[in-house]
């Protein structure tokens, strides 16, 4: 409504497509009353309610559990011998 009031009263010829005698001396309207700062206003608080958004992070837990090859070999055998690393 403001910026409506605003633009009627900077600009004459929006004004005089609302009032055809807006252009008179003694023309009195919210437009003549707001360009001439004769306008109070209030200040009204605006309680803005948006959705909520709700995050809920669970840990990601990654173990690993050592298992040598023994135990997957046949009885009566070992591993192979390396001779890098004796």
């Amino acid at each position: 409504m403001v910026l409506v009031l605003d633009a009627m009263a900077v600009c004459p010829a929006l004004h005089e497509l609302i009032h055809k005698d807006a252009a008179k001396a003694d023309h009195e309207c919210a437009v003549t009353m707001f360009a001439h700062g004769q306008v109070d206003t209030t200040t009204v608080g605006i309680t803005v309610v948006g959705p909520q958004t709700i995050i809920v992070a669970t840990p990601v837990l990654e173990f690993s559990v050592f298992s040598p090859a023994i135990e997957h070999l046949p009885a009566g055998r070992a591993p192979p011998v390396s001779f890098f690393n004796s």
